[in-house]
């Protein structure tokens, strides 16, 4: 068995486009928590995150396939722009259907717990991010998006002002006003993370 986790980004994509079907399991285990969690936070819904993630990696196979993937060497920030775009057509397409709450205003399947294997370390996993997420999900929808991306993504300021179609000020200017305002609510609700 080859060694293929020590190869970089680019070499990998030519290997895959080469034939070698590995190069492309190697380039998914490595940025499938990024990809997959940037997604989940921006649709808030686990199984419609697992579709977009899936149509991120078909959409790729079928770039790289074509001989399309232009030589950048920057396999991430092309994955998370596909994956962005694909939230924002999910976004443009359903206008958000009603869905049905509990008497505490959560999502009903937010409350119904499907287990299956591994589950309870899926759970405490979760549970560990949970404060930051709700309140990330308070924050104006542009200031949200820059900090997924920073944080989640670890995307650059150049990379987000690119995907978001701003200025790297204005990403700047987002994050900035995005991290007082996370601030202020742990004030106002003296949380303690």
């Amino acid at each position: 068995m080859k060694c293929l986790i020590n190869l970089t980004d680019q070499q990998l994509v030519h290997l895959y486009m080469n034939g070698d079907a590995d190069a492309l399991s190697t380039l998914v285990v490595r940025y499938k928590d990024k990809i997959f969690t940037s997604i989940y936070l921006l649709v808030k819904d686990k199984y419609l995150a697992e579709d977009i993630f899936q149509d991120v990696f078909i959409r790729i196979i079928d770039t790289l396939r074509g001989g399309r993937y232009s030589d950048e060497g920057k396999f991430l920030p092309w994955a998370m722009r596909i994956a962005h775009n694909l939230c924002v057509d999910h976004f443009r397409k359903v206008k958000r259907s009603p869905s049905i709450k509990t008497s505490d205003d959560r999502d009903i399947f937010e409350v119904l717990n499907f287990f299956e294997p591994g589950a309870d370390q899926k759970m405490m996993a979760e549970q560990s991010h949970d404060k930051i997420r709700k309140m990330v999900d308070l924050l104006p929808e542009d200031q949200r998006e820059v900090i997924i991306m920073r944080h989640f993504a670890d995307l650059s300021f150049k990379e987000i002002s690119a995907l978001t179609n701003c200025s790297i000020n204005t990403a700047l200017g987002r994050m900035r006003y995005g991290l007082i305002n996370l601030r202020k609510m742990m004030t106002e609700k003296q949380i303690a993370l």
